[in-house]
């Protein structure tokens, strides 16, 4: 594949990004493009390695490692470096149906387990990845693409997230009449609310929305299956239903002053910033209504505690450094990651290393250094006579071995007083919320999520199946298009007999 001395001859480069000091100011994409000869020389990087385990979206020590969609990565580097970008689209769109949601927001399993990485740097996959998609639109490529036929089979996929719109075009590839239905005011999910604009522009996710409705998929937005629309109607109008509703319940901090305000799960933090983007004030719909979720909170001229060393963490701070905040601090209870894979994790494995991502980045260009405080955990939340927050008590931890399991101990002794008005609980999420499992009366494992066996999807109920973070629990993107597009072979199986979807 490619030139097989290029990893040899030429080094990494990634895309540019924006000046932090620049970017900051805005919430565009902080990606610049590259010039495709640039883009070129890193396919050649591709080694001919003969053992490709870029691909291979396996599961080692509890992570992936290679793409878990199998993307066809040795094929398409080889396809850039030649030249041949129309045909490297194609062998793309093979084994994923949104490589420009990849492309941004992946964090790059397959990088991690590159051959040329074991001794260099590995080849800058995720970033061709992205110009090949973003080619495919700019010269026209991409375009709706209905089926030949319908089979009058018709199929209901709840969430419009990754793995719902995965489910979605795979099922009206195969000729089945498709309604997605979405509980928020905007078809996306964690695509559209969960991700600031910033890493992925929503003109982008909409860009493929209007795809698929022009390939004959019905989106129908907010519509909670369980409150506005029950089970049994569900059940009775579709021969089959996918559910795709995501692990949105999230981890809280039950300590002494939860109750204050200026305490907020991230997602309220960050899918009340998009909306307030895309919307302004108007007027909240459905679960936004409901749920307070689509409410703007400001971090402008406040102190902010960012509790969660994550993704999600990642973007409290840089949505945090774009309303003006005061001050922040992250806390994260873990160690901080070494600067090189320790030996308990060799390539293939995703590489558990130290990294600044683009929050952390833009806070070290403007005040010089990381936000992130490790091994440290808050103990309390005071406030003032009014009920409003005014600062965090914390301490270190130390990481102990206790009948085999690590948990962490308080340090007497390095007790610290944060002030804060405002403190963001981006500590993952504990697994889907129960409504429309409890309503269906789908059998849940022991996480709560849904009980379904994975390859073959399907729930205690027959024509139910489950993908996605509401299935596995929270997970990547690249997951969600993984499970939504077995999902929807399974399905096609369960309606026709057979199947011809991959």
């Amino acid at each position: 594949m490619a030139k097989p001395t290029g990893f040899i001859e030429y080094q990494r480069e990634v895309p540019p990004d924006r000046a932090p000091e620049e970017r900051i100011k805005d919430w565009n994409e902080f990606h610049l493009p590259v010039l495709e000869e640039k883009l070129q020389i890193q396919g050649a990087r591709c080694m001919d390695c003969g053992i490709p385990f870029c691909h291979t979206g396996q599961i080692i020590s509890g992570m992936a490692a290679g793409c878990p969609v199998n993307n066809l990565i040795p094929e398409w580097n080889d396809l850039v470096y030649r030249g041949h970008w129309r045909m490297a689209l194609d062998r793309l769109h093979k084994t994923n149906n949104f490589p420009e949601f990849t492309g941004r927001v992946c964090p790059a399993p397959c990088e991690g387990s590159c051959t040329a990485g074991r001794m260099g740097d590995p080849v800058s996959i995720k970033s061709i990845e992205c110009a090949i998609v973003d080619k495919g639109f700019e010269e026209g490529w991409i375009v709706p693409e209905p089926p030949p036929f319908r089979t009058g089979k018709k199929v209901a996929v709840v969430g419009s997230g990754p793995a719902g719109l995965a489910a979605a075009a795979q099922l009206n590839r195969a000729g089945h009449l498709v309604t997605v239905y979405e509980r928020a005011d905007r078809i996306g999910g964690l695509l559209t609310y969960g991700i600031p604009n910033m890493k992925l522009d929503k003109g982008i996710v909409q860009r493929r929305v209007d795809i698929l409705a022009a390939e004959g998929v019905t989106f129908v937005t907010g519509v909670e299956i369980g409150v506005d629309m029950s089970a049994e109607e569900l059940r009775a109008e579709f021969d089959a239903i996918v559910l795709c509703g995501g692990a949105t319940k999230p981890r809280d901090l039950p300590i002494e002053g939860r109750n204050l305000k200026g305490i907020h799960f991230a997602m309220e933090f960050l899918q009340g910033n998009t909306r307030h983007l895309l919307n302004g004030n108007g007027p909240k719909v459905g679960w936004e209504k409901r749920s307070g979720y689509g409410e703007f909170i400001s971090a402008e001229g406040k102190d902010v505690l960012v509790i969660g060393g994550g993704d999600t963490g990642t973007d409290c701070v840089g949505t945090s450094l774009r309303h003006g905040c005061k001050s922040l601090v992250q806390l994260e209870i873990l160690s901080r990651p070494p600067d090189e894979r320790a030996a308990d994790n060799p390539w293939p494995e995703w590489p558990k290393v130290y990294k600044l991502d683009y929050g952390q980045e833009e806070y070290k260009a403007l005040y010089g250094d990381d936000p992130r405080q490790y091994t440290i955990t808050a103990k309390r939340f005071v406030g003032d006579e009014d009920g409003n927050l005014k600062e965090v008590h914390t301490v270190n931890v130390e990481w102990v071995n206790e009948n085999g399991r690590f948990i962490p101990r308080d340090v007497p002794g390095t007790e610290k007083v944060y002030p804060a008005q405002l403190v963001l609980l981006a500590m993952g999420f504990l697994g889907p919320e129960e409504t429309i499992l409890g309503k269906l009366n789908v059998e849940q494992d022991e996480r709560g999520n849904a009980k379904a066996e994975h390859g073959k999807f399907a729930t205690n109920l027959p024509g139910v199946f489950a993908a996605g973070d509401m299935r596995r629990g929270q997970s990547l993107v690249v997951w969600a298009i993984n499970e939504g597009r077995g999902a929807a072979r399974e399905c096609d199986r369960y309606l026709m007999g057979s199947t011809v979807l991959p």
